[in-house]
């Protein structure tokens, strides 16, 4: 796990709070429109127009709704890839939103020795390196722009964060596939509770619909090849499931000590009250079917946050439409959470939103929180043809309200190479 590894109990431990959030996805380019389109039951998905889709068997995806051309600067377009620009319009708004100076000097409220950044990303500037491997061969080696490599490392999006508002206490990057942004999160809860930082802006970004991820996830099996119906081609739980729809897009949060944020008088969204960490050792791509593994993040999560099963409102669960992902987590929930379960709405909002890949994590924690702070549970659609061992609270077509008197909700991660992350949020008092 992570930080429950501590010896600590959790009631001694340093409490972390979300104090900003920050979203732009295929549905909406902020937390609000995002969060607007998935109570609605909006689909994200449609069929892709670049110029190189019929190179691949795949047809459809989920770009994010709001192009980044329309927010950022030409010079900022210019010196960061795509997943890079997704990540400075995600992070700002959170910024924004956590109070803070929207610039690198020095801030009263923050001391910048001890703000950190951990972004993560699980392919990254993928498409920075397509393009400049083409410009290579097609107009030769003095034509490849000189950012490229900036542009193309995996850190660079956490790079240009730390730039942007001068974090001083460490820039990091975890890569672990689509559990990326979910690593991200739990690596900034680790370094506000070892006293490495106060706050800590992080979470996940991806930018990577284009012909070679494409084609390596089609070749793998792993993609909807439902190009007739986009809107209809992300059927988590479903029996007529056939693969993933690919989405870019990100999510950031601020977290901050609960001191430090009571300190300044900043408006808590919610506590991330703890998370848990394992891996599979099971299959490079594949997950074990029993879900032991992500049991036992799941598990650690609980007893990292210091809370039980019957003290769960909501889970967004990993839920990617892939037949074997869908129901090794349905295992993975009974053997975490035990019979309890079954009380408890489960949502899969990639029915919406597509599978962001490494920043699929960090946009369903700021749905689960969104979920907390609105004592709602998104739906799931397209769920048509339930699977007949579907023996969890899927939270079908329409919003539901949430029990108030359980506080905490549960994001669930995982991604190729066997990594599990479950985060466990509890809702503002």
């Amino acid at each position: 796990m992570s930080s429950a590894a501590s010896s600590a109990s959790p009631s001694a431990r340093t409490r972390v709070v979300v104090t900003g959030m920050g979203v732009t996805s295929p549905l909406g380019g902020d937390v609000d429109s995002t969060w607007s389109a998935l109570l609605a039951g909006k689909s994200g998905v449609r069929r892709l127009t670049y110029d190189w889709v019929e190179m691949t068997p795949i047809h459809i995806g989920a770009p994010v709704a709001v192009e980044p051309a329309d927010l950022l600067t030409r010079p900022e377009m210019n010196r960061l890839d795509r997943t890079g620009q997704l990540a400075m319009i995600a992070a700002r708004q959170a910024w924004a939103q956590a109070g803070f100076s929207p610039t690198r000097e020095e801030d009263p409220l923050v001391d910048k020795d001890k703000l950190g950044v951990a972004i993560a990303s699980g392919i990254g500037g993928v498409i920075t390196l397509i393009n400049a491997y083409d410009t290579l061969n097609q107009r030769g080696s003095r034509r490849v722009l000189p950012l490229t490599v900036p542009m193309l490392m995996p850190n660079g999006p956490a790079a240009a964060v730390s730039l942007e508002f001068g974090a001083r206490a460490g820039v990091h990057t975890p890569v672990s596939a689509c559990a990326s942004g979910a690593e991200a999160i739990s690596l900034g809860l680790d370094m506000i509770r070892l006293g490495r930082a106060e706050v800590v802006i992080c979470g996940g970004t991806e930018a990577a619909i284009h012909q070679l991820p494409v084609a390596g996830f089609a070749a793998m099996h792993a993609l909807s090849e439902r190009n007739d119906e986009p809107e209809r081609a992300s059927r988590p739980y479903d029996t007529e499931r056939d693969g993933f729809v690919i989405g870019e897009g990100a999510g950031i949060v601020v977290l901050e000590s609960a001191q430090h944020a009571a300190a300044r008088g900043a408006t808590v969204l919610a506590e991330l009250a703890g998370s848990g960490i394992s891996s599979d050792a099971y299959h490079v791509a594949a997950p074990d079917p029993d879900g032991a593994g992500a049991a036992r993040a799941v598990r650690a999560a609980l007893a990292d946050a210091g809370m039980t099963t019957d003290q769960v409102a909501h889970i967004n669960a990993h839920a990617t439409s892939t037949p074997a992902g869908d129901m090794a987590e349905v295992a993975a929930l009974r053997a975490g959470l035990g019979s309890g379960v079954e009380q408890i709405p489960v949502s899969a909002t990639k029915s919406m939103t597509g599978h962001l890949l490494g920043a699929a994590g960090a946009l369903e924690a700021v749905l689960t929180i969104q979920a907390l702070r609105t004592q709602t549970a998104p739906p799931t659609i397209n769920l048509d043809h339930p699977e007949p061992e579907l023996s969890i609270d899927v939270v079908r077509d329409q919003p539901r309200p949430l029990d108030p008197n359980r506080p905490y909700g549960l994001n669930n991660s995982f991604g190729f190479g066997g990594h599990n992350i479950t985060l466990a949020f509890r809702r503002a008092s």
